[in-house]
Protein backbone atom coordinates (compact mmCIF):
# COMPACT_ATOMS: atom_id res chain seq x y z
CA UNK A 1 0.00 0.00 0.00
CA UNK A 2 1.62 3.33 -0.64
CA UNK A 3 2.17 6.04 1.95
CA UNK A 4 2.63 9.88 1.63
CA UNK A 5 6.60 9.42 1.51
CA UNK A 6 6.02 7.43 -1.85
CA UNK A 7 4.08 10.28 -2.84
CA UNK A 8 6.79 12.67 -1.87
CA UNK A 9 9.38 11.06 -4.11
CA UNK A 10 7.61 10.47 -7.31
CA UNK A 11 6.31 14.74 -6.88
CA UNK A 12 7.76 15.21 -10.64
CA UNK A 13 6.42 12.27 -11.99
CA UNK A 14 2.81 13.05 -10.67
CA UNK A 15 2.68 16.68 -10.99
CA UNK A 16 3.37 16.24 -14.62
CA UNK A 17 0.48 13.58 -15.14
CA UNK A 18 -2.06 15.97 -13.53
CA UNK A 19 -0.42 18.93 -15.56
CA UNK A 20 -0.90 17.02 -18.84
CA UNK A 21 -4.55 16.02 -17.94
CA UNK A 22 -5.64 19.54 -17.25
CA UNK A 23 -3.46 20.46 -20.81
CA UNK A 24 -5.83 18.08 -22.30
CA UNK A 25 -8.93 19.36 -21.14
CA UNK A 26 -8.03 22.76 -21.65
CA UNK A 27 -6.95 22.05 -24.99
CA UNK A 28 -10.56 20.82 -25.54
CA UNK A 29 -12.51 24.04 -24.48
CA UNK A 30 -9.75 26.67 -26.22
CA UNK A 31 -10.21 28.65 -29.36
CA UNK A 32 -7.53 28.28 -32.39
CA UNK A 33 -6.57 31.22 -31.67
CA UNK A 34 -5.95 31.20 -27.77
CA UNK A 35 -3.81 27.96 -29.02
CA UNK A 36 -0.55 30.00 -27.70
CA UNK A 37 -1.60 30.24 -24.79
CA UNK A 38 -1.46 26.70 -24.35
CA UNK A 39 2.14 26.67 -25.94
CA UNK A 40 3.29 28.83 -22.87
CA UNK A 41 1.19 26.91 -20.25
CA UNK A 42 3.18 24.23 -21.92
CA UNK A 43 6.89 25.23 -21.38
CA UNK A 44 6.00 26.86 -18.07
CA UNK A 45 4.72 23.26 -16.72
CA UNK A 46 8.13 21.83 -17.63
CA UNK A 47 10.03 24.86 -15.55
CA UNK A 48 7.88 24.01 -12.84
CA UNK A 49 8.64 20.16 -13.13
CA UNK A 50 12.83 21.19 -13.39
CA UNK A 51 12.56 23.07 -10.08
CA UNK A 52 10.41 20.27 -8.40
CA UNK A 53 13.14 17.74 -9.58
CA UNK A 54 16.34 20.04 -8.34
CA UNK A 55 14.45 21.40 -5.30
CA UNK A 56 13.46 17.61 -4.08
CA UNK A 57 16.57 15.80 -4.91
CA UNK A 58 17.84 13.79 -2.08
CA UNK A 59 21.19 13.49 -0.29
CA UNK A 60 21.42 9.89 -1.07
CA UNK A 61 19.29 7.19 -3.25
CA UNK A 62 15.62 6.78 -2.37
CA UNK A 63 12.79 3.96 -3.19
CA UNK A 64 9.48 3.96 -3.82
CA UNK A 65 6.54 1.52 -3.83
CA UNK A 66 8.55 -1.01 -2.62
CA UNK A 67 11.37 -0.58 -4.80
CA UNK A 68 9.64 -0.05 -7.51
CA UNK A 69 10.80 3.45 -8.28
CA UNK A 70 14.60 5.16 -7.81
CA UNK A 71 15.01 8.93 -6.85
CA UNK A 72 18.78 8.75 -6.46
CA UNK A 73 21.59 11.36 -8.27
CA UNK A 74 21.40 9.36 -11.92
CA UNK A 75 18.35 9.87 -12.33
CA UNK A 76 17.93 13.36 -11.29
CA UNK A 77 20.31 14.87 -13.94
CA UNK A 78 18.84 12.34 -17.10
CA UNK A 79 15.25 14.21 -15.92
CA UNK A 80 16.73 17.61 -15.23
CA UNK A 81 18.11 18.07 -19.51
CA UNK A 82 15.69 15.43 -20.53
CA UNK A 83 12.79 18.20 -19.54
CA UNK A 84 15.21 21.05 -20.92
CA UNK A 85 15.37 20.06 -23.89
CA UNK A 86 11.88 19.28 -24.35
CA UNK A 87 10.75 22.66 -23.20
CA UNK A 88 13.59 24.14 -25.96
CA UNK A 89 11.69 21.92 -28.16
CA UNK A 90 8.55 23.51 -27.29
CA UNK A 91 10.07 27.31 -28.04
CA UNK A 92 11.37 26.06 -31.34
CA UNK A 93 8.97 24.47 -32.71
CA UNK A 94 6.13 27.15 -32.42
CA UNK A 95 6.08 28.86 -35.54
CA UNK A 96 6.82 25.58 -37.88
CA UNK A 97 4.00 24.02 -36.28
CA UNK A 98 1.60 27.67 -36.70
CA UNK A 99 2.97 27.48 -40.60
CA UNK A 100 2.12 24.18 -41.23
CA UNK A 101 -1.76 23.88 -39.55
CA UNK A 102 -0.09 21.30 -37.18
CA UNK A 103 -0.35 23.66 -34.33
CA UNK A 104 -2.64 21.71 -31.94
CA UNK A 105 -2.59 20.80 -27.90
CA UNK A 106 -1.50 16.72 -29.12
CA UNK A 107 1.55 18.23 -29.70
CA UNK A 108 2.35 19.47 -26.35
CA UNK A 109 0.58 16.93 -24.47
CA UNK A 110 1.91 13.93 -26.59
CA UNK A 111 5.56 15.45 -26.03
CA UNK A 112 4.56 15.61 -22.22
CA UNK A 113 3.69 12.17 -21.33
CA UNK A 114 6.79 10.99 -23.62
CA UNK A 115 8.69 12.90 -21.10
CA UNK A 116 6.87 10.96 -18.12
CA UNK A 117 7.64 7.70 -19.95
CA UNK A 118 11.67 8.89 -20.22
CA UNK A 119 10.99 9.83 -16.14
CA UNK A 120 9.95 6.59 -15.19
CA UNK A 121 12.21 4.42 -17.31
CA UNK A 122 15.32 5.98 -15.79
CA UNK A 123 14.22 5.80 -12.55
CA UNK A 124 13.43 2.34 -13.12
CA UNK A 125 14.14 -0.15 -9.90
CA UNK A 126 12.33 -3.31 -11.27
CA UNK A 127 12.13 -4.76 -15.00
CA UNK A 128 8.80 -3.78 -14.81
CA UNK A 129 8.88 0.12 -14.00
CA UNK A 130 11.58 -0.34 -16.80
CA UNK A 131 9.31 -1.61 -19.20
CA UNK A 132 6.42 0.37 -18.30
CA UNK A 133 8.58 4.06 -19.10
CA UNK A 134 9.53 2.54 -22.06
CA UNK A 135 6.13 1.76 -23.93
CA UNK A 136 4.87 5.12 -22.61
CA UNK A 137 7.76 6.89 -24.35
CA UNK A 138 7.61 4.77 -27.41
CA UNK A 139 3.75 4.81 -27.25
CA UNK A 140 3.74 8.69 -27.22
CA UNK A 141 6.69 9.16 -29.88
CA UNK A 142 4.67 6.84 -32.55
CA UNK A 143 1.96 8.77 -32.27
CA UNK A 144 4.19 12.00 -32.05
CA UNK A 145 5.62 10.89 -36.00
CA UNK A 146 2.52 10.47 -37.52
CA UNK A 147 1.42 13.77 -36.46
CA UNK A 148 0.83 15.31 -40.05
CA UNK A 149 -1.61 12.76 -41.13
CA UNK A 150 -1.95 14.37 -44.74
CA UNK A 151 1.48 13.45 -44.99
CA UNK A 152 2.27 9.75 -46.89
CA UNK A 153 5.63 10.21 -45.41
CA UNK A 154 4.87 10.93 -42.03
CA UNK A 155 2.74 8.12 -42.45
CA UNK A 156 5.33 5.22 -43.47
CA UNK A 157 8.00 6.78 -41.36
CA UNK A 158 5.28 6.19 -38.13
CA UNK A 159 4.06 2.29 -39.29
CA UNK A 160 7.92 1.91 -39.82
CA UNK A 161 8.59 2.96 -36.44
CA UNK A 162 5.75 1.25 -34.98
CA UNK A 163 6.37 -2.03 -36.36
CA UNK A 164 10.30 -2.11 -35.89
CA UNK A 165 9.30 -0.63 -32.32
CA UNK A 166 7.06 -3.54 -31.61
CA UNK A 167 9.65 -6.19 -32.45
CA UNK A 168 12.28 -4.67 -30.17
CA UNK A 169 10.11 -4.29 -27.53
CA UNK A 170 8.95 -7.85 -27.85
CA UNK A 171 12.62 -8.96 -27.89
CA UNK A 172 13.06 -6.69 -24.87
CA UNK A 173 10.27 -8.33 -23.14
CA UNK A 174 11.72 -11.97 -23.84
CA UNK A 175 14.92 -11.29 -22.59
CA UNK A 176 13.60 -10.06 -19.32
CA UNK A 177 11.02 -13.12 -19.23
CA UNK A 178 14.38 -15.23 -19.35
CA UNK A 179 16.30 -13.16 -16.82
CA UNK A 180 13.74 -13.75 -14.70
CA UNK A 181 13.43 -17.53 -15.42
CA UNK A 182 16.80 -17.66 -14.41
CA UNK A 183 17.34 -15.46 -11.24
CA UNK A 184 13.28 -15.56 -9.66
CA UNK A 185 13.20 -12.04 -9.35
CA UNK A 186 12.31 -8.70 -11.49
CA UNK A 187 13.94 -6.62 -8.69
CA UNK A 188 17.16 -5.03 -10.41
CA UNK A 189 18.82 -4.75 -6.88
CA UNK A 190 18.02 -8.22 -6.08
CA UNK A 191 18.92 -9.10 -9.57
CA UNK A 192 22.07 -8.22 -9.22
CA UNK A 193 22.85 -10.29 -6.43
CA UNK A 194 20.66 -12.76 -7.90
CA UNK A 195 23.06 -12.78 -11.23
CA UNK A 196 26.00 -14.81 -9.82
CA UNK A 197 24.57 -17.11 -7.95
CA UNK A 198 21.70 -18.86 -10.25
CA UNK A 199 21.49 -22.20 -11.21
CA UNK A 200 20.88 -21.32 -14.70
CA UNK A 201 23.84 -18.92 -16.27
CA UNK A 202 23.48 -20.27 -19.74
CA UNK A 203 19.68 -18.86 -19.45
CA UNK A 204 20.64 -15.35 -17.69
CA UNK A 205 23.32 -14.98 -20.67
CA UNK A 206 20.77 -15.61 -23.17
CA UNK A 207 18.45 -13.23 -21.77
CA UNK A 208 21.19 -10.48 -21.78
CA UNK A 209 21.63 -10.69 -24.83
CA UNK A 210 17.71 -10.25 -25.98
CA UNK A 211 18.06 -7.38 -23.54
CA UNK A 212 21.16 -5.52 -25.41
CA UNK A 213 18.86 -6.15 -28.95
CA UNK A 214 15.95 -3.78 -26.72
CA UNK A 215 18.76 -1.19 -25.74
CA UNK A 216 20.23 -1.18 -29.10
CA UNK A 217 17.07 -0.13 -30.90
CA UNK A 218 16.05 2.50 -28.53
CA UNK A 219 19.96 4.08 -28.90
CA UNK A 220 19.43 3.52 -32.54
CA UNK A 221 22.74 1.92 -32.48
CA UNK A 222 23.82 -1.01 -35.60
CA UNK A 223 23.14 -3.04 -36.93
CA UNK A 224 19.45 -2.08 -34.87
CA UNK A 225 19.34 1.26 -36.63
CA UNK A 226 16.98 0.69 -39.49
CA UNK A 227 14.47 3.06 -38.20
CA UNK A 228 16.38 6.11 -37.51
CA UNK A 229 16.94 7.50 -40.82
CA UNK A 230 13.64 6.97 -42.46
CA UNK A 231 11.78 8.37 -39.22
CA UNK A 232 14.05 11.42 -38.66
CA UNK A 233 12.80 12.53 -42.41
CA UNK A 234 9.15 11.37 -42.46
CA UNK A 235 8.56 12.79 -39.28
CA UNK A 236 7.49 16.58 -39.27
CA UNK A 237 11.01 18.81 -38.27
CA UNK A 238 9.11 19.93 -35.28
CA UNK A 239 8.84 16.04 -33.22
CA UNK A 240 12.48 15.01 -35.23
CA UNK A 241 14.27 17.22 -32.83
CA UNK A 242 12.29 15.52 -29.47
CA UNK A 243 12.84 12.10 -31.24
CA UNK A 244 16.33 13.35 -31.50
CA UNK A 245 17.32 14.89 -28.40
CA UNK A 246 15.63 13.97 -25.01
CA UNK A 247 14.79 10.05 -25.87
CA UNK A 248 18.78 9.44 -25.95
CA UNK A 249 18.91 10.54 -22.34
CA UNK A 250 16.23 7.68 -21.61
CA UNK A 251 18.45 5.28 -23.53
CA UNK A 252 21.27 5.83 -21.89
CA UNK A 253 19.44 5.29 -18.44
CA UNK A 254 18.05 2.39 -19.27
CA UNK A 255 20.94 0.70 -20.56
CA UNK A 256 22.43 1.91 -17.30
CA UNK A 257 19.60 0.23 -15.00
CA UNK A 258 19.61 -2.69 -17.03
CA UNK A 259 23.36 -3.59 -17.33
CA UNK A 260 25.07 -1.84 -14.14
CA UNK A 261 22.15 -1.95 -11.70
CA UNK A 262 20.68 -4.76 -13.11
CA UNK A 263 23.76 -7.26 -14.25
CA UNK A 264 26.45 -5.53 -13.83
CA UNK A 265 28.26 -8.76 -11.88
CA UNK A 266 27.84 -9.50 -16.10
CA UNK A 267 30.07 -7.38 -17.45
CA UNK A 268 32.32 -9.86 -18.71
CA UNK A 269 30.07 -10.86 -21.51
CA UNK A 270 28.20 -7.40 -22.17
CA UNK A 271 31.48 -5.14 -22.46
CA UNK A 272 32.17 -7.47 -26.04
CA UNK A 273 28.97 -6.94 -26.98
CA UNK A 274 28.84 -3.23 -26.91
CA UNK A 275 32.09 -2.95 -28.40
CA UNK A 276 30.35 -4.94 -31.53
CA UNK A 277 27.60 -2.20 -31.79
CA UNK A 278 29.93 0.36 -30.57
CA UNK A 279 31.94 -0.08 -34.15
CA UNK A 280 29.09 -1.15 -36.42
CA UNK A 281 27.71 2.31 -35.46
CA UNK A 282 30.68 3.94 -35.69
CA UNK A 283 31.50 2.31 -39.24
CA UNK A 284 27.94 2.44 -40.25
CA UNK A 285 26.87 6.01 -39.30
CA UNK A 286 30.03 7.77 -40.81
CA UNK A 287 30.35 6.18 -43.97
CA UNK A 288 26.87 6.19 -45.07
CA UNK A 289 26.41 10.08 -43.57
CA UNK A 290 28.65 10.64 -46.25
CA UNK A 291 27.00 9.75 -49.63
CA UNK A 292 23.61 11.50 -47.90
CA UNK A 293 22.08 14.61 -49.54
CA UNK A 294 19.18 15.03 -47.31
CA UNK A 295 19.77 16.98 -44.19
CA UNK A 296 18.40 15.53 -41.55
CA UNK A 297 19.05 12.20 -43.20
CA UNK A 298 22.51 13.23 -42.76
CA UNK A 299 21.75 14.06 -38.74
CA UNK A 300 20.38 10.67 -38.56
CA UNK A 301 23.77 8.40 -39.49
CA UNK A 302 25.29 11.11 -37.59
CA UNK A 303 22.72 10.14 -34.31
CA UNK A 304 23.95 6.46 -35.09
CA UNK A 305 28.23 7.51 -34.99
CA UNK A 306 27.32 9.31 -31.90
CA UNK A 307 25.41 6.50 -30.28
CA UNK A 308 28.46 4.28 -31.14
CA UNK A 309 30.99 6.87 -28.91
CA UNK A 310 28.12 6.66 -26.29
CA UNK A 311 28.76 2.73 -25.85
CA UNK A 312 32.55 3.12 -25.89
CA UNK A 313 31.66 4.63 -22.20
CA UNK A 314 29.36 1.73 -20.94
CA UNK A 315 31.99 -0.39 -22.38
CA UNK A 316 34.37 0.52 -19.26
CA UNK A 317 31.90 -0.70 -17.11
CA UNK A 318 32.42 1.48 -14.41
CA UNK A 319 31.77 4.71 -13.09
CA UNK A 320 34.45 6.62 -14.64
CA UNK A 321 33.08 4.87 -17.82
CA UNK A 322 29.01 5.47 -16.87
CA UNK A 323 30.51 9.44 -16.41
CA UNK A 324 31.47 9.57 -19.80
CA UNK A 325 28.87 7.93 -21.69
CA UNK A 326 26.25 10.26 -19.50
CA UNK A 327 28.42 13.40 -20.15
CA UNK A 328 28.54 12.59 -24.12
CA UNK A 329 24.24 11.94 -23.78
CA UNK A 330 23.35 14.94 -22.35
CA UNK A 331 26.11 16.85 -24.26
CA UNK A 332 24.72 14.59 -27.83
CA UNK A 333 21.17 15.79 -26.22
CA UNK A 334 22.02 19.88 -26.24
CA UNK A 335 23.78 19.23 -29.59
CA UNK A 336 21.01 17.31 -31.39
CA UNK A 337 18.50 19.96 -30.25
CA UNK A 338 20.41 22.91 -31.73
CA UNK A 339 20.90 21.27 -34.89
CA UNK A 340 17.31 20.64 -35.72
CA UNK A 341 16.93 24.40 -33.87
CA UNK A 342 18.64 25.89 -36.55
CA UNK A 343 16.38 23.81 -39.24
CA UNK A 344 13.55 24.72 -37.95
CA UNK A 345 14.53 28.39 -37.40
CA UNK A 346 15.25 28.32 -41.68
CA UNK A 347 12.18 26.79 -42.65
CA UNK A 348 8.53 28.67 -43.45
CA UNK A 349 6.16 27.22 -45.59
CA UNK A 350 6.64 25.62 -48.53
CA UNK A 351 9.98 25.30 -47.48
CA UNK A 352 11.52 22.66 -45.34
CA UNK A 353 15.29 23.75 -45.64
CA UNK A 354 15.71 19.63 -45.57
CA UNK A 355 18.25 19.63 -48.10
CA UNK A 356 22.22 20.41 -47.81
CA UNK A 357 21.56 22.56 -51.24
CA UNK A 358 19.08 24.85 -49.30
CA UNK A 359 22.20 26.04 -47.47
CA UNK A 360 23.87 27.48 -50.18
CA UNK A 361 24.95 30.66 -49.66
CA UNK A 362 23.30 30.71 -46.11
CA UNK A 363 26.80 32.94 -45.12
CA UNK A 364 25.30 35.62 -47.65
CA UNK A 365 21.60 35.76 -46.84
CA UNK A 366 21.92 35.45 -43.21
CA UNK A 367 25.32 35.07 -41.31
CA UNK A 368 23.98 34.76 -37.65
CA UNK A 369 22.10 31.47 -38.84
CA UNK A 370 25.49 30.22 -40.94
CA UNK A 371 27.77 31.41 -37.62
CA UNK A 372 25.29 29.08 -35.63
CA UNK A 373 25.24 26.02 -37.56
CA UNK A 374 28.67 25.90 -38.09
CA UNK A 375 29.23 25.91 -34.27
CA UNK A 376 26.86 22.99 -34.17
CA UNK A 377 28.57 21.32 -36.82
CA UNK A 378 32.05 21.66 -35.44
CA UNK A 379 30.85 20.54 -31.98
CA UNK A 380 29.18 17.52 -33.82
CA UNK A 381 32.26 17.00 -35.39
CA UNK A 382 34.16 17.20 -32.00
CA UNK A 383 36.25 19.87 -32.97
CA UNK A 384 38.09 21.93 -29.84
CA UNK A 385 37.08 23.43 -28.10
CA UNK A 386 33.49 23.12 -28.40
CA UNK A 387 31.44 20.97 -26.20
CA UNK A 388 32.01 18.05 -28.44
CA UNK A 389 35.01 17.77 -28.62
CA UNK A 390 35.25 16.89 -25.00
CA UNK A 391 32.71 14.31 -24.85
CA UNK A 392 34.40 12.40 -27.62
CA UNK A 393 37.49 12.76 -25.93
CA UNK A 394 36.53 11.22 -22.29
CA UNK A 395 34.76 8.08 -23.65
CA UNK A 396 37.96 7.14 -25.52
CA UNK A 397 39.94 8.14 -22.41
CA UNK A 398 37.36 5.66 -20.76
CA UNK A 399 37.44 2.57 -23.50
CA UNK A 400 41.17 3.19 -23.12
CA UNK A 401 41.26 2.62 -19.14
CA UNK A 402 39.07 -0.24 -19.17
CA UNK A 403 41.93 -2.37 -21.85
CA UNK A 404 40.03 -1.17 -24.83
CA UNK A 405 42.81 0.57 -27.13
CA UNK A 406 41.50 -0.75 -30.26
CA UNK A 407 38.17 0.48 -29.77
CA UNK A 408 39.08 3.85 -29.08
CA UNK A 409 41.52 3.86 -32.14
CA UNK A 410 38.63 2.78 -34.11
CA UNK A 411 36.61 5.88 -32.63
CA UNK A 412 39.22 8.08 -33.24
CA UNK A 413 39.93 6.99 -37.01
CA UNK A 414 35.72 7.19 -37.15
CA UNK A 415 35.65 10.81 -35.68
CA UNK A 416 38.35 11.92 -38.48
CA UNK A 417 35.83 10.31 -40.97
CA UNK A 418 33.03 11.68 -40.11
CA UNK A 419 34.85 15.23 -40.25
CA UNK A 420 33.92 15.34 -44.06
CA UNK A 421 29.88 15.32 -43.92
CA UNK A 422 30.18 17.93 -41.21
CA UNK A 423 32.62 20.44 -43.12
CA UNK A 424 30.70 19.77 -46.22
CA UNK A 425 27.80 21.57 -44.55
CA UNK A 426 29.96 24.45 -43.53
CA UNK A 427 31.21 24.74 -47.14
CA UNK A 428 27.83 25.33 -49.06
CA UNK A 429 26.71 27.73 -46.46
CA UNK A 430 29.95 29.78 -46.20
CA UNK A 431 31.45 29.35 -50.12
CA UNK A 432 29.04 28.05 -52.25
CA UNK A 433 26.83 30.61 -54.32
CA UNK A 434 23.16 31.47 -53.05
CA UNK A 435 20.40 29.23 -55.16
CA UNK A 436 18.90 33.05 -57.29
CA UNK A 437 14.81 33.30 -56.50
CA UNK A 438 15.68 31.60 -53.39
CA UNK A 439 15.08 33.94 -49.64
CA UNK A 440 16.43 31.75 -46.96
CA UNK A 441 16.84 33.62 -42.97
CA UNK A 442 15.84 33.09 -39.44
CA UNK A 443 12.49 32.50 -39.00
CA UNK A 444 10.13 32.63 -35.49
CA UNK A 445 9.44 34.91 -33.13
CA UNK A 446 12.24 36.87 -30.73
CA UNK A 447 11.45 33.67 -28.06
CA UNK A 448 12.62 30.95 -30.76
CA UNK A 449 15.75 33.11 -32.17
CA UNK A 450 17.04 34.13 -28.43
CA UNK A 451 16.82 30.33 -26.85
CA UNK A 452 18.46 29.25 -30.35
CA UNK A 453 21.17 31.33 -29.65
CA UNK A 454 21.98 30.04 -25.85
CA UNK A 455 21.56 26.59 -26.75
CA UNK A 456 23.76 27.07 -29.44
CA UNK A 457 26.73 29.36 -27.46
CA UNK A 458 26.20 26.89 -24.72
CA UNK A 459 28.50 24.07 -26.82
CA UNK A 460 31.20 26.36 -26.93
CA UNK A 461 31.03 27.87 -23.04
CA UNK A 462 30.58 24.15 -22.12
CA UNK A 463 33.60 23.34 -24.24
CA UNK A 464 35.54 26.26 -22.28
CA UNK A 465 34.52 25.60 -18.91
CA UNK A 466 32.96 21.65 -18.95
CA UNK A 467 34.40 20.43 -15.76
CA UNK A 468 31.63 21.24 -13.16
CA UNK A 469 29.07 19.70 -15.21
CA UNK A 470 31.32 16.41 -15.86
CA UNK A 471 31.86 16.78 -11.95
CA UNK A 472 28.39 16.40 -11.36
CA UNK A 473 27.82 12.96 -13.63
CA UNK A 474 31.32 11.63 -12.25
CA UNK A 475 29.88 12.51 -8.32
CA UNK A 476 26.36 10.53 -9.06
CA UNK A 477 28.19 7.67 -9.86
CA UNK A 478 30.60 7.85 -7.25
CA UNK A 479 28.25 8.88 -4.19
Amino acid sequence: MPNFNDILILLPELYLVVAACLLLLLDAFMKPEQRPLLHWLSVLVLLVAIYLVVAGQPSQSVTAFNGMFVRDGVAEIIKVFALLCTALVFVYAKSYLIDRKLFVGEFYTLSIFAVIGIMLLVSAGNLLTVYLGLELLTLSSYALVALNRDSQLSSEAAIKYFVLGALASGMLLYGMSMVYGATGTLDLARLHMAATQTGMPHLLVFGLIFMIVGIGFKLGAAPFHMWIPDVYQGSPTAVTIFIGSAPKLAAFGMAYRLLASGLGDLSQHWQLMLAVLAVLSLAIGNIVAIVQSNLKRLLAYSTISHMGYLLLGLVNAGPEGYAASLFYAISYALMGTAAFGVILALARAGFECEEIDDLKGLNQRSPWAAFLMMLVMFSLAGVPPLFGFFAKLLVLQAAIHAGFMWLAIVGAVFAIIGLYYYLRVVKVMYFDKPVEGTEIRLQGDVSMRVALSLNVLALLALGLDWGPLFGWCQQVFVG
